[in-house]
Formats: structure tokens, C-alpha cells, sequence
């Protein structure tokens, strides 16, 4: 594989991972939310997550999903309520930021389940199978799904560091509240989005 095949891997793989969408924006939260590690938690779920979904994409799992009209759209609805889950969770933070976090941030298992049913991670993995690989090629696909793990994973962790200078700077309950409602309708939008789409 050319360098220049890896280097316009690696911009796609930027491109998609650090644009906003939902995993982006509860990124984001969980920063202004909770300790750094902790987002970086959901973090890791959501990268290996990801890099999972690209590799089955890759080896036919959307063709698969073509053919089975249902299964395509209960993800689809299930990515759609799962926003809303979670727009319902940023939406009723109190902006209070407690000394003992009594509120779970989300974990490694949110993360990965958060993949799955992003609507925007199955474009991604889908578009970038279709460009940068070959038919079922798994070595083509094991070295995309390489240069997207690290790359994946620093975006979503800038997202999160992003959220901790919010909280730092931004102390007065009022203000982490409003970010938080913002961040829940625009989750809100993304779902409606889904559902006109």
C-alpha cells in the first residue's frame, strides 16, 4: 500500500472522527460533566467500537443489511431513540458540579453501543470501505481499521478535553447548564434528522 493511499486514509479517518455528531457531542459533556479518565473511558469503548464496526462493514456486514430491509431499520430507529435517551440525560443536568460525581458518566459500553447505532459511524465505515479498500480485502481492511484506531480515538479524546476546559473556565452552574441543553437539542435535531432522512 503507497504512502499516499495511507496519508489520504488518514485524512478521511480525521475528517469523520473529529466532525460533530452525536458521540462527538456526549464527548464533549462527559468533559464538562466528570473527571477526564472517565470520559476518556467512554472514549475507548467508542473507538474500539468503531474500529469493530469498520472491519465488519468491510467484510460485507452492510450488504447483509441491505437484504434485510428490518434489521436495517430497527438499527436505524434504535440509534434514533437512543439520541433521545441521551438528549433527556444532558437536558436534565443541573449544571451543579458536585465534589463526589453521585451521577454515572457513560461508560465503555455506551461508547460501544453508541457506534453500533450512529447512523453517521455506519456512513463513515461504509464510505470509507467503498474508497479505500477492495472487495473483501481483509489485510486492506486490518490496515484501515490500524490508522483509524489511534486517529479515532485522539479526535474523541479532544472532544472530551475540550468539555474539561469548558467546566474549568466556565464555572457558574448557569452557564454549564445551558451548554449541556444545547448539546441535548442538538442531539435532538440529529435524531429528527434520522428520522426525516
Amino acid at each position: 500500500m503507497s504512502l499516499s493511499i495511507i496519508l489520504s486514509m488518514s485524512a478521511f479517518a480525521l475528517a469523520a472522527s473529529i466532525s460533530p455528531g452525536p458521540v462527538n457531542l456526549v464527548c464533549l459533556s462527559s468533559g464538562t460533566q466528570h473527571p477526564v479518565y472517565k470520559g476518556m473511558i467512554f472514549v475507548t469503548g467508542a473507538t474500539l467500537g468503531f474500529v469493530a464496526l469498520l472491519i465488519a462493514i468491510g467484510l460485507g456486514l452492510y450488504t447483509a443489511l441491505e437484504m434485510i430491509p428490518a434489521l436495517h431499520s430497527f438499527l436505524r430507529w434504535g440509534g434514533v431513540i437512543f439520541l433521545f435517551y441521551l438528549s433527556f440525560k444532558l437536558a436534565a443536568f443541573d449544571g451543579q458540579l458536585p465534589e463526589r460525581q453521585s451521577e454515572k458518566a457513560p461508560g465503555f459500553m455506551v461508547g460501544v453501543m453508541m457506534q453500533w447505532l450512529n447512523p453517521k459511524a455506519w456512513l463513515a465505515s461504509a464510505s470509507g470501505i467503498a474508497a479505500y479498500t477492495s472487495g473483501n480485502e481483509i489485510q486492506q481492511v486490518l490496515i484501515f481499521a490500524a490508522i483509524y484506531l489511534p486517529i479515532c480515538w485522539l479526535s474523541l479524546g479532544s472532544w472530551v478535553y475540550a468539555g474539561a476546559f469548558l467546566r474549568r473556565y466556565i464555572t457558574q452552574p448557569s452557564i454549564l447548564k445551558t451548554v449541556n441543553r444545547t448539546l441535548a437539542v442538538l442531539l435532538v435535531i440529529s435524531g429528527f434528522y434520522l428520522i426525516t432522512e
